[in-house]
């Protein structure tokens, strides 16, 4: 297990009711109700925010990534994040896609930078051997 340096910030939540309630963040920026996938209520889901929270950061690792190498990212790249829930032997797990768009930058230096950014990203980090992630760029 990988073990932290140093602290540099400490996300907080309270949640209620599992995937039927609600969530909120201690500083109340973060405030939502949650709904079970595919269940047609008003709420979000814990499969969305991560693939929300992983795209974030990935896009934070390029951009770390791209100022190291000096390289400039086109002002409209994204993130398309896909998490898939389903069963595996005796549990439920997720897989993760992130489909990553550069627009007009070279192919080779794009892969380069998604690659050293899937190296670097706390998400990656954390989901390695975990669970399957793939990085498309598209």
């Amino acid at each position: 297990m990988t073990q932290l340096e140093k602290v540099l910030y400490t996300a907080r939540a309270h949640t209620t009711g599992g995937r039927d309630g609600a969530s909120r963040s201690d500083d109340g920026k973060l405030d939502v109700k949650l709904t079970p996938p595919a269940m047609g209520g008003a709420g979000t889901n814990p499969e969305q925010l991560f693939a929300a929270g992983y795209s974030a950061c990935f896009i934070g690792a390029m951009k770390a990534v791209a100022g190291k190498m000096k390289i400039t990212l086109p002002a409209d790249l994204a993130i398309d994040a896909e998490v898939d829930l389903g069963p595996i032997p005796g549990a439920y797990g997720i897989a993760a896609r992130l489909n990553v768009s550069l627009p007009g930058m070279d192919r080779a230096a794009a892969q380069g930078l998604v690659d050293a950014a899937h190296q670097v990203c706390p998400y990656s980090n954390a989901t390695r051997g975990n669970i399957d992630v793939q990085i498309n760029l598209v």
